[in-house]
């Protein structure tokens, strides 16, 4: 597993055009695995800030509780484009949960430097996200390009024709 920050330093090119994808609608579809084993999609928005991937949510959320039980996720930027003309991109790793609250200070810091507002007060429940893998899917003139990471390998790219 790696941080946003290590996946950043082995994966610069990759790592940027995943985050671009995230970012651009500031949406995403969390992907958990609820207690009887079936899978839960959940919108969110991930925010990048500090060298890590941060997973906020309402305390009691269903998505939190998931991930506390079983910290498996994936993560697919959000698609508004059935063409994919911007391209997609899905990470997969585990969750930790953050309960400093010196780190839950440094998460509402980066929000509110990229909202322009601060998140509300009270109780955060918040994740990083220790990354297995990057996968991003570009459209390049008459074929797709496929590109992937994992922690202790090279970029793949895989071209689709």
């Amino acid at each position: 597993m790696a941080s946003w920050n290590d996946v950043e330093h082995h994966a610069p090119d990759l790592a940027a055009f995943v985050r671009s994808r995230i970012e651009v609608h500031g949406l995403a579809l969390l992907a958990t695995l609820r207690a009887d084993g079936w899978p839960r999609l959940s919108g969110i928005e991930p925010f990048f800030g500090d060298g890590e991937l941060w997973l906020g949510m309402m305390p009691g959320s269903r998505k939190a509780a998931d991930l506390r039980r079983d910290p498996r996720l994936a993560l697919h930027n959000a698609t508004v484009d059935k063409a994919v003309t911007g391209g997609d991109v899905k990470i997969t790793g585990n969750a930790v949960e953050v309960t400093d609250p010196a780190d839950h200070d440094r998460a509402r810091r980066i929000l509110e430097e990229r909202t322009g507002e601060a998140p509300p007060p009270g109780p955060m429940t918040l994740f990083a996200v220790d990354v297995l893998e990057l996968a991003a899917i570009r459209p390049v003139v008459d074929h797709l390009e496929i590109q992937s990471w994992r922690p202790g390998e090279a970029v793949r790219t895989v071209d689709r024709y």
